[in-house]
């Protein structure tokens, strides 16, 4: 009788120890993961669109560099998003803390090994309170695309209440794209895009 009991309280002491512990957001990072792989889950992939080079592509007129954005790298090096004017520029809002921001990790990762780093930049934005968190992640991971944390509060438009959250400026700091949520962006239509915006 007495083992019974104890198999009966199994998966609730296995669902308090992913919940309540530092596994909860691998376990379930993991699990959105392997959805998005499969194909059971279908994040919604942004659609990017290149439009004449007088015609800002976003309809609000958005553009980033007006704005300064100042960041640091992971290592200490100063840096400001307008440095990278006249690339199309890839920036992911995440915290190490956010299941789908590591879920989508992986397939922005492969992404980034796909593109051309003289026309596309990708700015990894942390947005965790310990900056030691986002850097562990990353190297226990194995990621190289680079990751910077803001020094301040963040402009319009990389504001956001969701995590993740993507924008994708045009060479001209433009707002080509602006996503909220999830999504895997390691697709050849998705690469294209960034490919013609770069043009």
């Amino acid at each position: 009788m007495k083992r019974k009991s104890l198999l009966q309280w199994l998966p609730l002491a296995l669902f308090a120890l992913i919940l309540f512990t530092p596994l909860r957001t691998p376990v379930l990072g993991g699990l959105q993961r392997g959805l998005l792989a499969t194909g059971l889950w279908k994040a919604e992939v942004p659609a990017v669109v290149a439009a004449p080079a007088s015609t800002p592509v976003s309809s609000t007129n958005a553009s980033a560099y007006p704005h300064n954005l100042p960041l640091v790298t992971l290592d200490g090096k100063h840096v400001n998003l307008s440095d990278l004017k006249g690339k199309v520029v890839f920036v992911n809002l995440w915290a190490s803390w956010c299941p789908p921001c590591v879920a989508e990790m992986p397939g922005i990762h492969a992404l980034y090994k796909k593109m051309d780093p003289k026309k596309v930049a990708f700015v990894m934005l942390s947005l965790d309170e310990n900056p030691a968190k986002a850097r562990a992640m990353i190297q226990r991971r194995g990621y190289t695309f680079p990751v910077y944390l803001p020094t301040g509060p963040l402009p319009a438009p990389f504001d956001s209440n969701a995590l993740p959250s993507t924008v994708i400026l045009d060479p001209q700091g433009q707002v080509a794209v602006r996503h909220e949520g999830m999504a895997e962006y390691d697709t050849p239509e998705f690469k294209a895009a960034l490919e013609q915006l770069a043009r």
